[in-house]
């Protein structure tokens, strides 16, 4: 009897298994930073991703606009939060175009590397709310908050007692059950990055954040983008909050003029402003 040896068909399969691990390794960075790519479509998106790093270099040094003399009970002020490694400043295009709009707005500076616990923010979100609202003839205050701001803004409703100064919350690109991507701020920072550690999936703050309902009061609405990277369209569901899509990248929440026209048909209804135009909601 002549014995076949299996020995060449395992080489070839060897040989086969290595050739498929190359090319998965030399085109990886194509597939992930290439032009069809959501990281790609979120840089390309282009003058979108070169206006938010523009504005954000402006950091947290941006002057108040104007004071509270035109807020009315029913025009409230509208607070501004940035998010992880954001300034002031890269939400500068939605706080001048609220303002230009009439708006009153008011930002605050929690540090361009903001690596301190989220509660810990809230809290400081809190103090701050009380002190504004003391100054002005309005018991409620509007909140948006970008990526880790919704986080806050969101903690800050549900834990702090904020249901009875908030009317209403927007998170836009939240990552209400957390980023993989956040690894890259553990990898970074961490044991110095509390907020890193929070932002990952499953993480006790998150599951702490979960539990309850929204309260009665308080509108809460969510802005995902579609070809978001940093923070998948699926993380950012909430219960009880009405969400919108837009077929965008992540930077580009606080660029678009799109996205800004849904926040302000949520803020200022059409029928309260006799407009036509209309948020659509998907």
């Amino acid at each position: 009897m002549i014995e076949v040896s299996d020995q060449p068909k395992s080489r070839k399969t060897i040989a086969l298994r290595s050739s498929w691990l190359l090319r998965w390794a030399i085109e990886a960075p194509k597939r992930w930073l290439g032009r069809r790519s959501t990281i790609g479509q979120d840089l390309s998106g282009g003058t979108d991703g070169l206006s938010y790093l523009r504005h954000l270099m402006r950091g947290n040094r941006l002057r108040r606009r104007d004071g509270f003399s035109a807020i009315t009970p029913e025009t409230p002020p509208v607070l501004i939060i940035h998010g992880f490694l954001g300034t002031r400043g890269s939400m500068y295009m939605i706080e001048r175009r609220l303002v230009e709009d009439g708006f009153v707005c008011v930002s605050f500076n929690l540090g361009t590397l903001n690596v301190r616990d989220i509660r810990r923010s809230a809290f400081l979100i809190h103090r701050k709310i009380e002190r504004i609202l003391a100054q002005t003839p309005s018991q409620k205050i509007d909140i948006i908050g970008h990526s880790m701001g919704g986080l806050i803004g969101l903690y800050y409703v549900k834990k702090l007692g904020g249901h009875t100064r908030v009317r209403k919350l927007i998170m836009m690109g939240t990552p209400l059950r957390g980023t993989w991507a956040a690894l890259a701020g553990v990898a970074t920072l961490g044991l110095w990055s509390t907020s890193s550690w929070q932002l990952l999936p499953r993480s006790r703050f998150l599951d702490e954040l979960a539990q309850g309902q929204i309260p009665p009061g308080v509108e809460v609405h969510t802005i995902a983008a579609a070809r978001d990277w940093v923070v998948p369209l699926p993380t950012t569901r909430l219960r009880g909050a009405n969400a919108m899509t837009v077929p965008l990248g992540h930077s580009s929440l606080v660029v678009s003029e799109e996205v800004y026209r849904r926040i302000v048909n949520t803020l200022r209804p059409p029928h309260d402003h006799g407009t036509s135009d209309a948020a659509s909601t998907d």
